[in-house]
């Protein structure tokens, strides 16, 4: 019951990301961004926009952490490759290792794709950059919120030294609240682009949660027959 209440939730925040993308398209559009682009829900976004110029100092701290991210999905993707080579077989690698290993993969094709299908631009056009950028979600959020989050699921497998695992957990956090909000007041995405960025990120935690424990439920039944 605990996993089907988590899948659930998976479900629900993937129902309101999708419903996001049609809101962002059909309401309130107006050309508020650069170059013209057109934007939803354009009196809030612009608001929020106002309020929040560029802010290079907060989009490069969000830059590095996202190095952090993929630093430490390197890490799990290394554990797996390591037990690959002890056990010499796939079969035998930690499931549960293998499940975070499809799960940075679907954020992978999502990044992909999002970064193709522009749902919206960017309220600014970075110096770097020079031209306009998809911006819905903000592919940076997904992608420090699921690797962080994988990773404080994977902690208890680990980890098993709570005052450690709790000191873990704690910055692992942070470094979600820093980089959503960071992503944020750094100017470089619209309100909306963060919030879809949650609620995907959420769908994909869910349901990962979900998937480890009926992988856990499985294995205690193997253990017991």
């Amino acid at each position: 019951m605990k996993n089907k209440m988590k899948f659930c939730l998976g479900g629900i925040s993937g129902a309101l990301f999708v419903l996001l993308i049609l809101l962002v398209r059909t309401v309130d559009v107006d050309a508020i961004g650069p170059e013209g682009s057109s934007v939803g829900f354009s009196k809030i976004n612009g608001a929020v926009k106002d309020t929040f110029s560029y802010n290079e100092t907060w989009y490069k701290i969000t830059q590095y952490l996202g190095y952090a991210a993929l630093a430490i999905a390197g890490g799990f993707a290394l554990l797996g490759l390591v037990q690959l080579i002890r056990r010499k077989s796939l079969f035998k690698v930690d499931k549960n290792i293998i499940a975070l290993g499809v799960l940075f993969t679907v954020v992978i094709i999502l990044y992909v794709m999002f970064n193709k299908i522009a749902v919206n631009y960017r309220p600014v056009i970075l110096p770097d950059e020079g031209v306009l950028e998809a911006s819905y979600p903000s592919s940076h959020s997904v992608l420090t919120c699921v690797v962080m989050g994988g990773a404080m699921l994977q902690l208890p497998y680990y980890v098993k030294n709570q005052g450690l695992r709790l000191a873990l957990n704690t910055i692992l956090a942070l470094i979600i609240l820093l980089t959503v909000g960071g992503r944020l007041v750094s100017g470089a995405h619209w309100l909306t682009d963060i919030l879809g960025g949650v609620l995907l990120s959420g769908c994909l935690l869910f349901v990962f949660s979900g998937v480890l424990d009926k992988i856990e439920s499985t294995e205690k039944q193997e253990t017991v027959v």
